[in-house]
């Protein structure tokens, strides 16, 4: 099984990206590079914070603001459970939320699932790629949606761009480079759609 080691996210701020990520929990998996790769508007991926119930999902949500993060799109409750959308220091866009809609315990700041969703251009050609670099399908929704077994670290999930935009509540248009290099032990290459893998 291929695992996904490391995140690494270029920003000009790479100080305040690592405030952030500490506070989130998330540090051990995700580094700031200083790099001022040039984008604007969606870069074409969300990360996702995966939790039990919706006051976790709060005080996420409240740590993420208190360090720099801005909202996108407030938690709120919805028919597939409880979340929200904030925004990093680093431009990357944040979702974290539960499919809980009912608190059963303390608000502890502990995460189930990191999840990394590459929005892409053709979610069937994008699958068959990574199947073609060694990676396993554990989900999959036609061209709608696939998620690959990478680990206990970092998981991966293909969407197409437009939808995981939606999803986040932003405009899917956005040029220039995708600002996050993915580190794994898959070995070195591109995908399709100009998310780039290192060697870790």
């Amino acid at each position: 099984m291929t695992t996904i080691n490391n995140l690494t996210l270029d920003t000009p701020e790479p100080t305040a990206a690592k405030a952030f990520h500490t506070a989130l929990g998330v540090d051990a998996h995700i580094t700031a590079r200083d790099a001022d790769a040039p984008t604007t508007g969606f870069p074409g991926f969300t990360l996702s914070l995966v939790v039990s119930q919706p006051n976790i999902v709060d005080a996420y949500i409240e740590a993420a603001l208190d360090n720099g993060g801005a909202t996108i799109t407030p938690a709120k409750k919805s028919l597939w459970g409880y979340g929200g959308v904030v925004q990093g220091p680093d431009g990357a866009l944040w979702k974290i939320a539960t499919s809980s809609k009912k608190n059963t315990g303390p608000a502890t700041r502990h995460f189930e699932d990191l999840v990394l969703l590459l929005g892409v251009g053709d979610v069937k050609a994008g699958k068959q790629f990574y199947l073609d670099h060694g990676l396993e399908v554990t989900r999959s929704f036609g061209r709608k949606y696939v998620e690959f077994a990478t680990g206990p670290k970092v998981k991966l999930a293909l969407y197409g761009r437009r939808a995981l935009a939606k999803d986040a509540g932003i405009s899917p248009d956005g040029t220039g480079a995708h600002r996050i290099v993915i580190r794994s032990d898959a070995g070195t290459f591109t995908d399709p759609d100009g998310f780039s893998w290192e060697s870790d």
